[in-house]
């Protein structure tokens, strides 16, 4: 009971004091709690403002990444045009080089074909020069020959004049004898008027025509013998030949020659009959039945070789220009 008794009376003691504690401690709390509140208050506002913030800068970011999205769709979908592009432009490049491949083949031919052309040209070239110094030296051959014949003449001439012989020399060397002093009409044996002749002609001739400066030229001495028109061709062939043929005869037999003479009159003497393929005639166009029998003497040079081999040079040359072009 005592014991009750104390506690009751502390227990009491402590009901009137604690009383304003505990009043004191729930201010305390009220006014926490309303901190509390106000804090909490306050961090929502934050949260709330900043959630909307955010929300509205993830809003612009969405707008913003939606719009590059369409942008990017946009390039991608230019990308797409451009890569169809590209691909037809390469298509075009391979092409273009395929043709460039076969224009480079056509030129390398072409340039193949004119490397040919160029050689044949070079040797075209040089085959002209070789011809033209041919011909070159054959210009100066004719050029000597050319003097040779006029020096001949030249000096037949002057022999034939100091020989006191009537016989002219044409611009070509041949000389003319009355056939009326050598032979009896219709026959071939030689007159001894004829013979006469030969033996004053010949000699003068051939000391002229044997001379050693133009033994190396002389080619052929020809005897030539010519009739009139009166009776046939042929008859008057066979009457030439023989008289040509036997002034050849005379002249190879002549007493006067040495042996050396002889042997080239041997080599280069011909006797030729003519029929009347020769005939003279007058200035009024009438045949000089006179003038048309008769011998000739004539010469030629070692020329006949030398202007076939210019003619062939010529030809080759001429047919070398038409396979140039």
């Amino acid at each position: 009971m005592a014991r009750q008794s104390i506690h009751n009376r502390r227990a009491g003691r402590g009901s009137s004091g604690g009383g304003a504690s505990w009043i004191s401690y729930s201010d305390m709390m009220a006014a926490l709690l309303l901190i509390f509140v106000l804090i909490l208050a306050y961090s929502l506002y934050q949260y709330f403002t900043m959630l909307e913030t955010k929300t509205a800068e993830l809003e612009e970011q969405q707008s913003l990444l939606l719009s590059q999205q369409l942008l990017l769709d946009d390039k991608e979908e230019e990308l797409g045009r451009l890569q169809i592009s590209l691909n037809s432009k390469q298509e075009e490049l391979d092409e273009a080089n395929a043709r460039l491949l076969t224009r480079e083949e056509l030129l390398a031919l072409l340039q193949a074909q004119l490397d040919e052309k160029e050689l044949a040209l070079e040797d075209a070239g040089k085959k002209l020069e070789e011809q033209q110094l041919a011909l070159a030296r054959q210009a100066r051959r004719i050029d000597s020959l050319v003097g040779v014949r006029s020096s001949i003449i030249k000096d037949l001439s002057a022999s034939l004049t100091k020989a006191d012989l009537k016989a002219n020399v044409d611009e070509n060397g041949s000389i003319v004898l009355d056939s009326a002093v050598f032979f009896e009409t219709g026959k071939f044996e030689i007159r001894e008027e004829g013979k006469a002749l030969l033996d004053r002609f010949i000699p003068v001739y051939l000391d002229v025509l044997l001379r050693d400066e133009y033994a190396d030229y002389l080619g052929e001495i020809i005897i030539e013998g010519h009739t009139d028109s009166t009776g046939s061709y042929d008859n008057n062939l066979k009457l030439s030949q023989e008289r040509a043929l036997q002034v050849a005869l005379y002249v190879l037999n002549m007493p006067g020659l040495t042996g050396q003479q002889k042997t080239l009159l041997q080599q280069i003497l011909t006797a030729t009959g003519k029929s009347w393929a020769g005939l003279i005639y007058d200035e009024d166009g009438r045949e000089n039945a006179e003038a048309s029998r008769r011998v000739e003497f004539k010469f030629s040079l070692k020329d006949s070789d030398m202007i076939e081999e210019m003619q062939r040079i010529l030809e080759d040359h001429d047919l070398d220009q038409s396979g140039a072009d």
